[in-house]
C-alpha cells in the first residue's frame, strides 16, 4: 500500500509542478532534456525533407542525434493551447513507463514557446498508412503478421489499463496511432489525449476528444471516459486489421451498397455494422480480408472478429477488459462461451452534437439501423436481424 501511495504521489507532484511552471522537469523524470540547438541540428533545421507527419497539434520530423540514433521529433504547435496541453499529457503519462508495445520517449525540449518530444523512430510508419492506406506498401501483412500485431496492441493496452498505477486511458486508439518497428512489432503512440485514472475511480469527466469511427458512443455523449472507452476503440481496430479496411471505408461490394443507399449517416461505422449483420447470419468469413494467402486460419480470423464485436457492445459493462481480451486472443478463454449483443455506433457528427446538448429523457435515440434496414429488400439481410437495433440510451439503462 505504501508503494502504491508513493507512486501516485510522485505522479501527482510531477503533474502539479509542470502545470504551474511548465519549464523544467529535471529531477522529476528520468528522460533526457535536449537543448533546442540539439533538436535543430538533429532535424537539419526542421528540413521539409525530414518531415514525416503532421497532426492537429504539430509536426513530426525524422532526426539523427549526435550518437547516431535515429529519432522521431514531435514539435507541438506554438499557436495552439491544446498543443501545450498535449505536451503535458504525453510527459505525464509515458515518461515513467516502458513496454515492448509502447513507443519509447527518449526526451523532451522546452525552449521559450517551443515544446518538443523526442521518440524512437519507426521506419514502417503506421497501420493506417501501410495496411489501411490507399497508397501501395511493400509490407506483406499475412495472417501471422496480423495476429502478432493484434496481440501486441492488446498487451500494450492491457499494460496501460491494469499494470500502470494510476491506470492510463489512452483515448485515441486508432490505426494511425499504431506504429510498426523493423520486425512489425506494434507500438501504441500519441499519448496527447491520455488521462490518468486514479485508483478506485470508475470514470473521469472530461471534454470529448478522439476520432469518429473509433469513439465510444457513451463517452461521446456524456463525456465520461473509462477504460472501456479504449476497449471499444480496440474492438474497431481489431475488425480493421482482420478485414484490411477502415471502419469508415464506404467502398463496399454491390450486395452491401444498400447500407449506404438507405442509411448514408452510418459512414462512421460501416465496417462495424456490416460485421454485426454477417455475424447474425453466421457469415463472418465474408468480412475477412480476401487478399490473405495460404497462412490464413479462417477459424482464428472469425474468432478475432467476434472479439471485436464483444469489445464494441452497446452496453458498456458487457465489454471485456483488456486482460480478458488478451486471454481470448490467445485462446486461453473460449470466445464462443460469451454472448455477443449489438454494437454501439455514432451515426454522424451532427447527431452527436444534438444529442449531447439534450438532457434527461430528451436525449433522442439514433436510427434503429438494423431493424429499419429490414424494411428494404436486400440479399445480405436475414430475418434474424429484425430484432436488432442501434440506439443510445441514458446511463442508467446502459451500465
Amino acid at each position: 500500500m505504501g508503494c502504491l501511495f508513493n507512486f501516485c504521489k510522485k505522479r501527482t507532484k510531477r503533474q502539479q509542478s509542470f502545470s504551474h511552471h511548465g519549464e523544467d522537469l529535471s529531477g522529476k523524470t528520468s528522460i533526457k532534456k535536449y537543448t533546442y540547438k540539439e533538436i535543430v541540428r538533429s532535424t537539419d533545421n526542421f528540413s521539409p525533407s525530414n518531415k514525416i507527419g503532421e497532426g492537429g497539434f504539430g509536426s513530426v520530423y525524422k532526426g539523427k542525434l549526435r550518437n547516431g540514433t535515429i529519432v522521431a521529433v514531435k514539435v507541438l504547435s506554438t499557436e495552439s493551447k491544446q498543443g501545450a496541453k498535449e505536451f503535458q499529457n504525453e510527459l505525464m503519462s509515458i515518461s515513467d513507463i516502458s513496454h515492448d508495445n509502447l513507443v519509447k520517449l527518449y526526451g523532451y525540449c522546452v525552449d521559450r514557446d517551443q515544446r518538443i518530444l523526442v521518440y524512437n523512430y519507426h521506419e514502417n510508419n503506421s497501420l493506417a498508412k501501410t495496411l489501411l492506406g490507399s497508397g501501395r506498401s511493400n509490407i506483406q501483412f499475412n495472417w501471422r503478421t496480423r495476429v502478432k500485431i493484434c496481440h501486441g496492441i492488446a498487451r500494450g493496452l492491457a499494460y496501460l489499463h491494469h499494470s500502470v498505477v494510476p491506470h492510463i486511458v489512452h483515448r485515441d486508439i486508432k490505426a494511425s496511432n499504431i506504429l510498426l518497428d523493423n520486425d512489425l512489432t506494434p507500438k501504441i503512440s500519441d499519448f496527447g489525449l491520455a488521462k490518468l485514472l486514479p485508483p478506485y475511480a470508475t470514470h473521469i469527466s472530461t471534454r470529448v476528444a478522439g476520432t469518429l469511427g473509433y469513439l465510444a458512443p457513451e463517452y461521446a455523449i456524456r463525456g465520461q471516459v473509462t477504460r472501456k472507452s479504449d476497449v471499444y476503440s480496440f474492438g474497431v481496430l481489431l475488425l480493421e486489421i482482420v478485414s484490411g479496411r477502415s471502419n469508415t471505408n464506404t467502398i463496399l461490394p454491390y450486395e452491401d451498397q444498400i447500407l449506404l443507399e438507405k442509411f448514408p449517416e452510418i459512414t462512421n461505422g460501416v465496417l462495424l455494422l456490416q460485421t454485426w449483420i454477417y455475424y447474425e447470419q453466421g457469415g463472418l468469413e465474408k468480412i475477412v480480408d480476401s487478399s490473405l494467402g495460404d497462412d490464413l486460419d479462417l477459424a482464428e480470423a472469425c474468432r478475432f472478429l467476434k472479439i471485436g464485436l464483444l469489445c464494441t457492445q452497446d452496453v458498456t459493462r458487457k465489454r471485456p477488459d483488456m486482460s480478458k481480451v488478451v486471454a481470448m486472443l490467445s485462446g486461453e478463454l473460449d470466445v464462443d462461451l460469451e454472448k455477443i449483443s449489438k454494437p454501439a455506433m455514432i451515426s454522424d457528427f451532427m447527431d452527436l452534437k444534438i444529442r449531447s446538448m439534450r438532457k434527461g429523457n430528451d436525449i433522442a435515440t439514433s436510427s434503429n439501423f438494423l431493424s429499419s434496414i429490414m424494411a428494404h429488400s436486400s440479399p445480405m439481410l436475414s430475418n434474424e436481424t429484425t430484432q436488432a437495433s442501434m440506439s443510445f440510451t441514458e446511463a442508467s439503462d446502459r451500465e
